[in-house]
């Protein structure tokens, strides 16, 4: 497989990843209560892990119940 037929799944995908983890930065700067950590963890959890695993984990384990 070339690059070229994989970018119709690439693009959307890329797409998505940038969305989640700028909806999770969003949510963690504009909140100050989390299950577990504070804000700095989150903010690293998130960014290191970028690919869905670090948004996934803060929505998951760190975003306090409202």
């Amino acid at each position: 497989m070339s690059l070229r037929e994989l970018m119709p799944f690439l693009i959307p995908l890329a797409i998505a990843e940038i969305a989640l983890l700028a909806f999770t930065m969003w949510h963690i700067l504009t909140h100050d209560r989390y299950k577990r950590g504070n804000r700095t963890i989150w903010i690293i959890v998130a960014i290191a892990g970028m690919q869905f695993i670090g948004p996934v984990l803060y929505f998951l384990l760190g975003k306090e119940d409202n």
